[in-house]
């Protein structure tokens, strides 16, 4: 912004990265007017967009062509479109480079599905202003080789809570193994929270945890999570927006039911925007609270699930809070 002939002047230089170099981003669309739209937002923004041209351009050509970021407007796949994800994923993966997709709900699961290597930061349905405000959150984070998709409070509330998890989960660990020297109350207490006996579930407990503490009845926890959704009913969602422990207590019920669950799903459990719900998943899954499971007999899916340390934290709240919520039930 400068001075000229006492006006100012809005126009912006082009935009660099941390180390003072322009940064350009190449945009692939399939829809001609879309792209033309998310350049030319671009440009008025100061970055460097590039015509990358249509998606299945991707199946060709070398990652250096790319730029520093690519930004994709991908709201229907196709086998070709997922082709040209599974590949562009590798190819960016191993180049360094920064993906940004843009889908729909619909989309969703095989977007996520394909993109399993290089991070991508997909946005659902987003606004003009979002597609640049992500651009800008990638354009933060290249000096550090990751981008800092979350607000700082937010990115502290998720460092807390794994460490919230990992520390129940050891305190789990010491009660298993002085069990036989406790007392006969305390053995009393794990009696009633056994799982069976030694059956293998499908979410990965093994015969080994048998003696660990099970979850809570999954038709308690749906009517926790329907309190919780009656609210809107009565006040701003936004008031309760609580991502992180509402996709948690979806996938504790799911977990007991089980049933697996898909990315679609666990957005829509969350009660935030989807493109706040992935970013939440992101970091859930990178802090050790999530599991991201293929699906072994669909490439195109992929489920999020409770990491084995979080179902023994989410088991242990419950029997801490058994007799509360059995009243409130």
């Amino acid at each position: 912004m400068t001075q000229r002939n006492g006006q100012t002047d809005f126009t912006y230089d082009f935009a660099c990265d941390p180390a003072g170099m322009p940064a350009s981003v190449a945009v692939f669309a399939d829809r001609s007017s879309m792209q033309q739209q998310i350049m030319e937002d671009l440009a008025g923004a100061g970055f460097r967009p590039v015509n990358g041209g249509p998606i299945r351009a991707l199946l060709e050509g070398g990652i250096a062509v790319l730029g520093d970021i690519v930004m994709l407007d991908c709201p229907v796949v196709d086998v070709q479109v997922l082709a040209a994800l599974t590949r562009l994923d590798a190819r960016i993966s191993r180049a360094g480079a920064k993906l940004i997709v843009s889908t729909s709900l619909e989309a969703l699961d095989e977007v996520f599905a394909a993109l399993d290597q290089c991070e991508p930061q997909i946005l659902v349905n987003p606004t003009r202003a979002e597609r640049i405000v992500a651009v800008g959150r990638v354009m933060a984070g290249l000096s550090n080789g990751r981008v800092r998709e979350m607000p700082e409070e937010d990115r502290l509330a998720l460092v807390r809570l794994a460490q919230q998890v990992e520390k129940i989960a050891r305190q789990l660990e010491e009660l298993s193994e002085k069990v036989d020297s406790n007392s006969s109350r305390l053995s009393e207490f794990k009696s009633g929270f056994r799982g069976p006996a030694s059956k293998t579930s499908e979410a990965g407990f093994s015969a080994g945890m048998s003696a660990k503490l099970p979850l809570p009845d999954p038709r308690l926890l749906r009517k926790i999570i329907a309190n919780r959704q009656a609210r809107a009913r009565f006040f701003d969602d936004g008031l309760f927006a609580d991502p992180a422990w509402d996709m948690l207590l979806d996938l504790t019920a799911a977990h007991a039911e089980h049933r697996r669950v898909s990315v679609t799903s666990l957005c829509i459990a969350s009660g935030v925007p989807a493109t706040t719900a992935l970013r939440w998943i992101r970091q859930l899954v990178e802090t050790g609270v999530f599991e991201r499971i293929a699906d072994t007999t669909d490439r195109r899916r992929t489920f999020i699930a409770l990491s084995q340390s979080s179902q023994q934290a989410m088991a242990r709240y419950f029997a801490e809070t058994r007799e509360p919520l059995a009243a409130a039930a």
